[in-house]
Order: C-alpha cells, then sequence, then structure tokens
C-alpha cells in the first residue's frame, strides 16, 4: 500500500530541452535536445524519516546491513566479510587530487541508520536526505511506495526548473549576491571546509531555496539515483512507448573497464552532485553534470527521490 507522507509531488508537464553541456566534463557532451513525457516527481530528496517508515511496514534490509558473501567478490576473506559501506573522512591535510583512497574508507556498521558507522545516529536527522542507499535500496522503496526512479533526462528536465541552458538549477552565478543556493563543500577540498553554508554534510529539506518548479535539493546535498546505465554515447533513438532515449546504455556498457574483470560492477548515473563537490573538485552542483556509481556502493553522500510517469 502507498503510504501517506507529508511532503508532495510536483506535477510536471511533457516537453522538450537542452540537456547535457559541452563546456565542463566530456561524459556530460554534446548538448543536446531530449524530451520527457508528463511526469510528478518527489518535491525533495526521500529523508530518514520516511525510509524508516518503509523499513518499519516492511521490515526491509539495506545492501549495507547485509554482510556480503565473500563467492560474490573475489579476493575478499570471510574476516572482511562484514557489514557496512563507505563514508568520507577529511584528511588532516592536503593530498593529491585523484585519490579518493585519502577521504574514503569502509567503516563496518555503516548504514541509513548510522551514516558515519556505529557511533553515529540519525535522530537529529529525520528531515535530511536519506544515504547508504543503494541502486537496489532506492527501487525497493519506490516500489513500495507505488512509484519509480527517474530517467537522466527526467531528472535533468526536473533540476533545470525551466531555465533554458543556464549553468545551475537557479540562474548561471553559482553563488549570487553571495547567498548560498545549495549545500555543496567550501574551502579546498577534501581537507579543508570553511562550513560558510553551516553544514559539514547532508542539510535538511528546505534550508536552500527551491527550484523555479518548486523542487528542493536538485542540486547538492545528496547524488541521487537515476534508472540510465552510465555510458559516454549518444543516440535519438526513440523508445518504443516513451521519450527519446538520449544515452540508452546497456548494463555491459556501464561496467568500469580499469577494474578487473571479476570486480566489474554495473554503474548507474546519479545526478546533482553533494556536499562534497567544491570549486576545486567535483563541480558537479550543476544538472548537465552526471558521474558513473557502482550500483553495488552506497555512499554516505548518495540518495534519491521518486517519480510517478501519468
Amino acid at each position: 500500500m502507498s503510504p501517506t507522507f507529508a511532503s508532495s509531488m510536483v506535477r510536471l508537464c511533457r516537453g522538450r530541452f537542452l540537456m547535457g553541456s559541452d563546456r565542463h566534463y566530456p561524459e556530460e557532451a554534446p548538448r543536446r535536445v531530449a524530451e520527457v513525457d508528463d511526469f510528478l516527481i518527489d518535491e525533495h530528496p526521500v529523508t530518514n524519516a520516511q525510509f524508516a517508515h518503509f523499513v518499519a511496514e516492511t521490515g526491509y534490509r539495506t545492501f549495507a546491513e547485509t554482510p556480503p558473501d565473500p563467492d560474490a567478490y573475489p579476493g575478499l576473506s570471510v574476516a572482511d566479510a562484514q557489514a557496512g559501506s563507505a563514508v568520507f573522512v577529511s584528511p588532516p591535510g592536503p593530498v593529491p587530487p585523484g585519490q579518493p583512497a585519502a577521504w574514503w574508507r569502509f567503516i563496518a556498521g555503516a548504514c541509513w541508520r548510522h551514516p558515519e558507522g556505529p557511533d553515529s545516529t540519525i535522530e537529529d536527522r529525520a528531515t535530511h536526505p536519506v544515504v547508504q542507499i543503494a541502486y537496489e535500496d532506492a527501487q525497493a522503496y519506490a516500489h513500495w511506495a507505488g512509484k519509480a526512479l527517474p530517467t537522466e533526462a527526467e531528472w535533468e528536465y526536473a533540476a533545470r526548473g525551466g531555465l533554458e541552458g543556464a549553468e545551475y538549477a537557479w540562474g548561471d552565478e553559482l553563488a549570487p549576491g553571495g547567498h548560498f543556493m545549495a549545500n555543496y563543500w567550501q574551502g579546498r577540498f577534501p581537507w579543508e571546509n570553511t562550513l560558510e553554508d553551516g553544514f559539514a554534510r547532508t542539510s535538511p529539506i528546505g534550508a536552500f531555496p527551491a527550484n523555479p518548479y518548486g523542487l528542493h535539493d536538485m542540486i547538492g546535498n545528496v547524488w541521487e539515483w537515476t534508472t540510465d546505465w552510465f555510458t559516454t554515447r549518444t543516440t535519438d533513438e526513440r523508445a518504443c512507448c516513451g521519450p527519446p532515449r538520449t544515452r540508452p546504455g546497456t548494463r555491459e556498457e556501464s561496467l568500469d573497464p580499469s577494474m578487473p574483470p571479476a570486480l566489474r560492477t554495473p554503474r548507474k548515473v546519479v545526478k546533482g552532485g553533494s556536499h562534497l563537490c567544491a570549486p576545486n573538485y567535483c563541480r558537479r552542483y550543476r544538472p548537465a553534470a552526471r558521474y558513473p556509481q557502482a550500483t553495488d556502493s552506497p555512499t554516505s553522500h548518495i540518495g534519491f527521490r521518486c517519480i510517478k510517469r501519468l
């Protein structure tokens, strides 16, 4: 049965828009026309309180709460087969760019209830976006709620808020008049966070202005899952019963070629950036930005929101 939530959904009408960007990361190009049909989208990411309601009604256990099967991960010892997840831990000083192992740690016991590890809690974060969510967890919640996860095109259409070609979800200036419009990193990532926006990690819903469609946190705060397999190939193919598929990636195309064959995990597109995106690193706090995330890799900065297609 679909639950009743205090939050609402916003109806977006069928439309065409300019998707992607030719000015930033290569995987965002080319800028192109895309089309979406009518749909409803959650006003904000799914919160801890909403996810707790789902778990209470279903008894669901998330990916991060379930110890991995060593047979599914060649080379993983039985001792290391612990339930847990990836948590951002700021290093004590500057580190060379491109070395995420310097700021990510696998912490046993980290999960949606304990986002930074077993000593952390969400007791005072009921209205914060839920994190430590794997793709399968987001799918399970959406199915229970009678909803779905958005495609990349649907997500980007909503994030742009009707501002055709704008750099950000609110215009072309990152902090207009010195006002922060989203939760992202200030200072030199990953070791210096000046906290000018007031938040070291996630922020509660409504802490920053909604976009022109009335949607909160489409940019920053947490990355959000979409249903698209990650690929850099584009096409103008049209699905038989839906909008043009501007990036119809396959599961096989989404596999990370840098990983050994036995460890290659399919990757979905996540959108919107997070509180860890910074001007000096990962400038993905934009509607066009996209990132390949392994479906079995929940982290302390990934959440989701749902849609209903009409």
